[in-house]
């Protein structure tokens, strides 16, 4: 099995796949992380905040072992200005090259605007007469954005639970790689925020930490 996780922005892979990351690693499946947008000087973001997020990458790339990383480099939170066509070729092109069995993306009612549109432009790349290796497909949930959903028909309804229970302390240590994105509890993205989900996602499937998912299709 290959498995790719589709990340809006770098943060989000940990907070909806991190502990089935790890876990995936450990079972020896090759995993790699795709990553969509980034910041840059031009678009506006500071030179500090580009080094910083720079080096973000390549602490998390060395924690979780990723066997590639694929940066496609399009502007964070301008993604609703970039034509969907342009968004749809360059991850078609990604999948292509790396042939992933298993994809997660974000939920599609998360409510940053880039979050839908990864969404839309993933669910083009899925269909099976041209990405014939994808078997399965889930939709993770990403703490300030899923949650934050308000329609009722389009809530995040887990129906995959991935035990991370050995895995849990590794990833909030990955979280904590990302200092600038934690904030005191309530806040969503803290640690005490973190913990809770894997636990309320344990308590549901009968382990003390878990990973929800979506199964959005599966081939077998």
């Amino acid at each position: 099995m290959k498995t790719i996780v589709v990340a809006p922005h770098p943060d989000d892979e940990v907070l909806g796949v991190g502990g089935t990351i790890l876990r995936r690693k450990e079972e020896g499946v090759k995993v790699a992380w795709l990553i969509v947008t980034n910041v840059s000087v031009e678009t506006g973001w500071s030179k500090e905040k580009v080094r910083e997020r720079s080096e973000e990458i390549n602490r998390i790339t060395k924690l979780f072992g990723f066997d590639e990383v694929f940066m496609l480099n399009f502007p964070a939170t301008q993604l609703d200005r970039v034509p969907m066509s342009d968004l749809v070729s360059a991850i078609s092109e990604v999948f292509s090259s790396f042939q992933p069995t298993e994809v997660f993306v974000p939920h599609q009612s998360d409510v940053h605007t880039d979050h839908g549109m990864v969404f839309k432009a993933v669910a083009s790349c899925t269909k099976w007469f041209r990405y014939p290796f994808i078997k399965r497909v889930l939709a993770y949930e990403t703490l300030s954005e899923t949650d934050f959903n308000l329609d009722p028909k389009q809530c995040f309804y887990p129906n995959v639970f991935i035990n991370i229970s050995p895995f849990i302390t590794e990833k909030l240590r990955a979280m904590g790689i990302y200092s600038s994105e934690i904030g005191e509890f309530p806040f969503p993205r803290s640690y005490e925020a973190v913990r809770a989900l894997a636990a309320l996602r344990g308590a549901a499937s009968g382990c003390d930490a878990a990973e929800a998912f979506m199964l959005l299709r599966e081939i077998e």
